[in-house]
């Protein structure tokens, strides 16, 4: 099964696109090669440029004062687990509160840091982080792979309480929706919302069909559109019936 999310708002993009630049980020930090290493402080760099928005921070401790407000009305409720509750409750408070203590700016280490922050500069010039721009760069690159490894990890520790912050975020935005097996019928499929208003939608399809949804959404109307991929891999209409799973998710 392939599983498509559609973020509902810019917000959700936002933190979407954070979370894809952070496991693209461990993957490459946990190899060895030094250009495995390269790639994972790149990866840094356009984190900084994603989470530069002054209030991401601001909205991701909003996000999870609602959440927390939200699980505490359910303790009231008979069919609720009390120490599975209680255990969500301890990890919001644990990770809001990291995050209320990191960094107002996400990256400032890296920005006061000169000899970072004149890779970076090279690094958005296509080829530019060659050995003769940049012969200190090189030489770092020839240490050890625990050495670098151990760089690349001091650098990134700021940031990790906002990455902790939004994998929470996203874990319980993903567990508040509810699994639906649906039919597009020739490849289409359109719902009411109805006014009511979702973050992000997650849509699972088997594999195995070949189909490819388009995902087209506002607070009054979802559209999927699936299409399929000839051998230059062009898009083209998908005009049999596709099962799916489709859950709306929401806070």
């Amino acid at each position: 099964m392939i599983i498509y999310e559609y973020p509902f708002n810019e917000r959700i993009r936002t933190l979407l696109r954070l979370e894809d630049l952070h496991e693209k980020f461990t993957y490459f930090l946990n190899q060895e090669h030094a250009l495995q290493h390269h790639v994972a402080l790149s990866t840094i760099f356009e984190m900084m440029e994603v989470a530069g928005r002054a209030d991401l921070k601001s909205d991701l401790l909003q996000e999870l004062e609602r959440q927390k407000q939200t699980l505490l009305g359910y303790r009231s409720h008979p069919n609720v687990q009390a120490e599975a509750l209680d255990s969500i409750l301890a990890e919001l408070e644990q990770v809001t509160s990291a995050l209320v203590s990191s960094q107002s700016r996400a990256g400032q280490n890296i920005r006061e840091n000169e000899w970072l922050m004149s890779i970076r500069g090279r690094t958005i010039i296509p080829g530019g982080a060659c050995e003769f721009d940049l012969p200190s760069y090189h030489a770092w690159q020839q240490r050890p792979s625990s050495q670098r490894f151990a760089d690349i990890a001091n650098w990134f520790a700021p940031l990790s309480p906002l990455f902790g912050a939004l994998g929470l975020a996203l874990r319980l935005l993903r567990d508040s929706g509810r699994a639906l097996s649906l039919s597009a019928q020739t490849g289409s499929y359109q719902q009411m919302l109805q006014g009511k208003v979702y973050q992000m939608l997650r849509l699972k399809v088997e594999a195995s069909r070949g189909a490819i949804p388009e995902i087209s959404a506002n607070k009054y109307m979802l559209w999927v559109r699936f299409t399929s991929q000839d051998g230059d891999l062009k898009p083209k209409p998908f005009e049999e019936d596709v099962p799916f799973e489709l859950t709306l998710c929401s806070f």
